[in-house]
């Protein structure tokens, strides 16, 4: 794979750096400002595998754990449910990042999200098990296998990806290119697509979002939903405005057992409508975000990464590919 000169936390090398002002604008279909993309994840845990957990948790957890795997169970119960009426309501069709045995323990909700035309993004096998500390073919193998239990699902394999837990290894990015996927959204830092040089084939970052995200704002920042709405009209406003310069995203990323909530499901209704009153936003799927970025501003915008990295002093030090 891939020679990376320094491995470390401080600079990554896989993902190259572009400024946004020095960016050629980006424009959005129908001169858009905003591509508004949801994001639902489609998740399955093991029983007695890591999870996500309800604060206060039990360290370790018990084993079987109902607290916690009976609230995540929740989201394939019931949640989804709510999730897909309220989006629904708007015309929106989101992006599900899928665990592959999602559609061996759910397929009632994949059917369903393929009758509304959602897109499915591959998610690895379960939400347990990470990429972390996979060898090289271990790892080929988990990309592989979940690309074909979505493909045989849906008919087509999927071009997007985001990781279980959004976890990498050094081979990821190579890996994903090699088997066709086309766009990854585990890295998220910025608001619009740019590209990933690899060796074999093509990628490019459609970041997905932490900050509009239930699972940071109601279990990490402890938000309550009338604020979390609030977030989500504060985060449009600023982008919208911006998006009269350079196009932006606008990522809303939902897990149906947290934001699936009836409590919570009201205050995104109500963020949704406030954002679609408004003219010049695009409801898009990551993979629409991805092909246009690709017909649009790939090339060029692949030239110029290539350009800067090479003037940069650090690039003497890499080994040849």
């Amino acid at each position: 794979m891939k020679d990376f000169p320094f491995r470390s936390n401080i600079w990554l090398p896989m993902i190259g750096y572009t400024a946004l002002i020095d960016r050629a604008p980006l424009r959005w279909p129908s001169g858009a400002r905003v591509a508004l993309w949801v994001q639902v994840n489609l998740e399955h845990w093991e029983t007695g595998g890591s999870g996500t957990t309800l604060p206060p948790s039990r360290s370790p957890s018990p084993v079987p754990d109902p607290k916690n795997a009976g609230w995540r169970d929740y989201g394939a119960r019931v949640g989804i449910w709510r999730l897909m009426e309220v989006l629904d309501k708007y015309a929106v069709r989101a992006s599900a990042p899928t665990n592959a045995e999602v559609c061996v323990y759910y397929p009632e909700v994949v059917r369903e999200a393929l009758r509304r035309n959602w897109e499915l993004m591959g998610h690895g096998i379960n939400n347990s098990r990470t990429l972390n500390g996979l060898q090289e073919d271990e790892e080929r193998g988990v990309i592989h296998a979940s690309m074909e239990a979505l493909s045989s699902v849906s008919g087509r394999p999927p071009k997007g990806w985001l990781g279980p837990g959004l976890v990498e290894t050094f081979n990821t990015l190579e890996l994903l290119a090699e088997a066709g996927i086309e766009y990854v959204s585990d890295w998220c830092n910025d608001d619009q697509p740019y590209p990933i040089d690899v060796r074999t084939g093509r990628l490019i970052g459609v970041p997905y979002c932490m900050e509009i995200n239930d699972i940071y704002a109601f279990l990490g920042a402890g938000l309550d939903p009338e604020r979390f709405y609030q977030m989500m009209c504060d985060q449009f406003d600023v982008l919208y405005a911006e998006g009269a310069r350079t196009g932006r995203i606008f990522g809303l990323c939902l897990h149906p057992f947290i934001a699936g909530q009836a409590y919570r499901s009201k205050w995104i209704d109500k963020g949704l409508d406030y954002i679609l009153r408004h003219d010049h936003v695009w409801v898009a799927t990551a993979e629409e975000i991805s092909d246009w970025y690709y017909q649009q501003h790939y090339v060029d915008a692949l030239a110029r990464l290539r350009q800067r990295a090479a003037a940069l002093p650090a690039a003497r030090l890499a080994k040849p590919r």
